[in-house]
């Protein structure tokens, strides 16, 4: 009997025929293993299909669902979904996939695999990003992120732990990144990799003036406050994963902070984080014609 029974198909809305194709093949071994199959709106257009359905119901009908992309589609995806008690997984058709870790050509072994119970989950934190009194958060997987815009001015602002003042900074912005986000842009300001599995937060300063502002890894627990200092505040955005933006007024305060919601992401049985760090990031293998020391 199949561990998951309703699961869910979310697909990169894009032209490429691989996107169509890779559904397909994924829907048909779920049909042939006897799961009932449902699509996100989207989705079923790319198909040609009547029976989508919106990604909300999606969600409270499912307890899995495949998302069929790269990270960009699992992180739209994960946002969403957020609030309902399912599981993830990515199938690769990006570029980097960090989070999307089946290959196309894997798919019907893999998810007989997962189906059979033959899987690694992994729980992953979310960001809750709030505005002044702002009652709903903003979520983030990857990362929240305070930055300039369309200007070549730095901003100011300062920055709180749990209360605590930290600093004050004049800089391009500040990335707060989960450890899943650590890969991420956060990585490009030269912050350091965390294991998916530690409960931390991480915040790097874009371009600082003073080089002295290093990344800070801090506890998963702490709530973070962003006071906006800047004289310039059309210029700045507040930014979700790469694909919200929100406007930012001086003397703004966001507050940022681990969301009692998480994703649970599940890979195959032999996902290895350190396997697909080297894969990705073109480390390099064991030495002397590669072979352990």
């Amino acid at each position: 009997m199949a561990w998951f029974q309703n699961i869910g198909i979310i697909a990169k809305q894009h032209q490429d025929p691989r996107v169509a194709a890779t559904v397909e093949r994924a829907a048909g071994k779920l049909q042939a293993l006897g799961v009932r199959t449902r699509f996100e709106q989207a989705t079923a257009r790319l198909l040609g299909r009547t029976d989508g359905i919106e990604i909300e119901a999606l969600g409270a009908h499912c307890d899995l669902v495949l998302v069929v992309g790269g990270d960009g589609t699992f992180l739209h995806a994960a946002r969403e979904l957020a609030d309902f008690d399912l599981a993830l997984v990515g199938i690769n058709l990006g570029r980097l996939g960090f989070l999307v870790d089946i290959l196309p050509d894997e798919i019907e072994d893999r998810l007989e695999q997962i189906l059979s119970g033959a899987y690694d989950a992994d729980s992953r934190i979310l960001l809750d990003a709030r505005m002044g009194e702002q009652s709903k958060p903003e979520r983030a997987l990857n990362d929240v992120v305070i930055h300039k815009w369309n200007s070549v001015r730095m901003i100011e602002f300062e920055t709180y732990i749990d209360g605590r003042f930290v600093n004050a900074q004049r800089s391009d912005g500040l990335i707060v990144a989960t450890p899943t986000g650590s890969t991420a842009y956060a990585l490009s300001g030269g912050g350091p990799l965390i294991h998916p599995r530690l409960d931390a937060l991480l915040l790097v300063p874009i371009c600082p003036h003073t080089l002295s502002n290093r990344p800070l890894v801090i506890p998963g627990s702490s709530r973070i406050e962003i006071r906006l200092c800047s004289p310039d505040p059309e210029q700045v955005r507040l930014t979700c994963d790469g694909q919200i933006a929100l406007p930012l007024r001086t003397g703004a305060s966001i507050r940022i902070e681990r969301s009692p919601r998480r994703i649970r992401l599940l890979h195959p049985r032999d996902h290895d984080h350190y396997r697909i760090l080297r894969a990705k990031l073109g480390w390099g293998g064991h030495t002397q014609a590669d072979t352990p020391c």
